[in-house]
């Protein structure tokens, strides 16, 4: 398996960040990579895997130092959930569920434009849930699609309504990765009102304990990849929850996310490890160092040793775009960066798939076994192209309107009334077209 080195710039990542990537690997190797195939044919959790990144200091990597973390920026986290996906797809994707909500406590709360009262009320809110994952190592699932919704275009359907005390929450998440496994669930939800149409502006985010009343797993997990992830539907029925369960402050999410695009680009390392490992099984494979198998050398073969020089020059593109537009991530983003963010996740969802593709192609017939490992990996990199908020497709949409439109032209821009146009980023005027503009 290939080693960070090979592929980073090590003058440019921190000691501390080294070393957390070292210690990755180490576990990937020795024990993730071993566990992989039988996550993948029971559809079972990585239970095994977390506990190991958890007796490591790993699920803190973005809660700030001074709680307790390590206070990785957005890239130096890309870097780490990468190095996972090498190993076991699954862990990865759902490390980052459990990510997203200590990065959104995180960085929500750095943006400049907040003011001072909404950062005061910000604060305890935040410590709330960095002790929790810090000092009870909490693990949390952060469930936002709704079944057919891009859930940056309207508001949320899991609605809330203010009772005596705090809130009724109801509603349906799809694709609910860590259910059942994680200890919290971020629920995204929109506040109603008696004869007013939902809208965005309300959108609030409360953190539900596994156990709360109302709050249910539901349904089958049989998927194509992606299989240890465990993403049942989580149901809502009149669950309560008080103003100490917010996530943050009504109105922040609303207020700080549209000017952080790059959060909603986090699947993307999962699978930048996943086209990686896709590579390195080829290399191994055709030097004959497969573990199980009998040392055959197929590197006299033309053809394979032609196939393994457009692997690397197409991974080596991928991952140098792809570590750009991270290691430049933040908040106000400039359409350049945008720009280059929507291509490397374009080019990381098409690029795991095509690199998978190729290396089956590549090391032939027995490749496909499911003893070996490119058939699950083959499986897994078919998964990320579709996952929103954004999917290939939506990429597609969003690079070709910011390069042949103007900002102020965007909104009289042709496009598909019932696609996700809304969620674009839009320059000074932010990502999210809100119902009031």
């Amino acid at each position: 398996m290939s080693h960070f080195s090979d592929y980073y710039d090590m003058t440019r990542v921190r000691p501390e960040v080294a070393a957390v990537l070292e210690t990755i690997n180490t576990l990937g190797a020795e024990k993730f990579v071993h566990r992989a195939k039988g996550i993948d044919d029971d559809a079972s959790f990585p239970v095994e895997n977390y506990k190991d990144l958890a007796a490591h200091g790993l699920m803190t990597l973005t809660v700030p130092e001074a709680y307790g973390g390590h206070g990785f920026t957005l890239g130096e986290y890309a870097m780490a959930g990468a190095e996972i996906g090498k190993y076991c797809g699954a862990t990865a994707l759902t490390f980052n569920m459990h990510n997203s909500t200590m990065m959104w406590s995180r960085f929500m709360y750095e943006m400049p434009h907040l003011t001072d009262a909404e950062r005061a009320a910000f604060a305890p809110l935040r410590e709330r849930q960095f002790r929790r994952a810090v000092e009870e190592q909490g693990i949390y699932s952060q469930p936002i699609s709704e079944a057919g919704q891009n859930w940056t275009s309207k508001p949320a359907q899991t609605q809330c309504r203010k009772v005596e005390g705090g809130w009724r929450i109801t509603g349906f998440k799809k694709f609910a990765s860590l259910a059942g496994y994680c200890d919290y669930y971020s629920i995204v939800c929109t506040e109603v009102f008696e004869g007013q149409e939902p809208q965005h502006e309300d959108t609030m985010i409360f953190v539900v304990h596994k156990d709360a009343e109302g709050l249910s797993v539901q349904g089958e997990w049989d998927p194509l990849g992606m299989r240890g992830t465990n993403s049942r539907d989580l149901i809502l029925k009149d669950v309560f929850v008080t103003e100490d369960d917010m996530l943050m402050p009504k109105g922040i999410f609303i207020k700080t996310m549209p000017y952080w695009p790059h959060m909603m680009a986090t699947l993307s390392p999962t699978y930048m490890g996943v086209a990686q490992s896709a590579y390195d099984f080829t290399v191994e494979y055709l030097r004959g160092e497969t573990p199980g198998l009998p040392p055959i050398d197929r590197r006299q073969f033309t053809t394979k040793r032609h196939a393994v020089g457009q692997m690397y020059a197409r991974l080596a593109g991928m991952r140098a775009l792809w570590w750009q537009a991270f290691m430049e991530a933040n908040g106000f983003p400039s359409k350049a960066e945008v720009m280059r963010m929507y291509a490397a996740q374009y080019n990381v969802m098409e690029g795991a798939q095509e690199l998978a593709a190729l290396a089956i192609r590549t090391c032939g017939g027995q490749s496909m076994l499911k003893s070996l490992p490119l058939e699950r990996i083959y499986r897994d990199s078919r998964c990320g192209a579709l996952m929103l908020p954004y999917t290939s497709e939506i990429m597609e949409d969003y690079m070709s309107t910011l390069a042949l439109f103007d900002v102020e032209e965007l909104d009289d821009a042709p496009g598909d009334a019932h696609g996700a146009r809304t969620s674009l980023w839009r320059g000074d005027g932010g990502q999210l077209a809100l119902a009031a503009e």
